[in-house]
């Protein structure tokens, strides 16, 4: 048996043993780690594989990791607590503390396009809002990046590493006993941009391209990933976005354009730039790519 594949099981088995200690222990202390939603279930338990890409995955990128991991797990720990009168919680602001210094300590590494990898944590975020679905996410995108990188590079290490810690983890994710909180989802959008990065620096240095194909690569697998999420999360989205947000007859834009702008994040975004403004869009091609979504603001005056 190869290295890699003694590796994969050595994470796999690693993940599941501290998936079943954290959602235990926090069984047990409770509070923001815990929530009633059906029945009972454990948040932040995505910390157990966030532990193993850290410790699997090589410097630097298990510092980017590291960092994401460290203030996502903040906000799980802290809660819906606000700041005074800002317009966001504590919890808001560690991770976007965490996003920021992403991007900031990855362009020493990856280039530019480190903004694209910090930003893959919305995606992913707005998957783990149902379970099974960033699961199914890491699962499918990580064994597609295993396979095109072993094609170009002949190393499936990484993505494997990935797909072993989520592997370990998700039998419980998809019966709903577990969350992965913001620590998991997060961490594990922040590997999947570092193996879209990876992908993009090996074509543009291989056909000597330039970097800015690498962003073009990986926004274009930013687009993908969260295409996926639409279809997985297909019914529950267009329930959400008739029921909650009120938009009528949605289609299949609005559900992607809620998966890469939805969440708190996407509304203080809205609020910032919008204020209490209401913008309706009737352009058919606008509707078409989810422009009544993007635009949509839960602090206007007429909501």
């Amino acid at each position: 048996m190869s290295l890699v594949y003694m590796l994969f099981i050595a994470a796999l088995l690693l993940s599941a043993i501290l998936t079943l200690i954290f959602k235990a222990a926090f069984e047990k202390i409770g509070g923001t780690l815990y929530t009633p939603v059906r029945g009972g279930t454990a948040r932040a338990v995505g910390v157990a594989p966030f532990i193993v890409i850290f410790i699997f995955f090589p410097p630097p990128y298990n510092y980017l990791i590291a960092i994401m991991g460290i203030f996502a797990f903040f906000d799980d720990i802290i809660g819906r607590k606000k700041v005074n009168n800002l317009p966001f919680e504590l919890g808001q602001l560690s991770r976007g503390l965490g996003i920021i210094l992403v991007m900031w300590m990855g362009y020493y590494y990856l280039g530019p396009v480190s903004i694209l990898v910090a930003l893959m944590v919305q995606p992913l975020n707005i998957a783990d809002m149902q379970p099974g679905i960033a699961a199914s996410t890491i699962i499918i995108m990580g064994s597609f990046m295993a396979l095109i990188l072993y094609l170009v590079s002949g190393d499936p290490y990484l993505p494997l590493i990935i797909i072993a810690a989520c592997v370990g983890y998700a039998p419980l994710d998809y019966q709903g006993k577990i969350m992965m909180g913001e620590v998991g989802n997060h961490s594990f959008g922040v590997s999947l941009g570092i193996l879209y990065a990876l992908l993009g620096n090996y074509v543009s240095g291989f056909y000597a391209w330039g970097s800015w194909t690498t962003v073009l690569i990986v926004f274009a697998l930013l687009i993908l990933t969260s295409i996926l999420i639409a279809i997985l999360r297909r019914k529950n989205l267009q329930n959400f976005l008739e029921t909650k947000l009120k938009i009528i007859d949605p289609v299949f834009g609005d559900y992607v354009m809620d998966v890469l702008t939805g969440g708190g994040l996407g509304d203080l975004s809205r609020r910032i730039i919008l204020g209490k403004r209401s913008v309706v869009i009737k352009n058919r091609l606008g509707i078409f790519f989810g422009f009544r979504r993007l635009v949509y603001n839960p602090y206007s005056r007429n909501d």
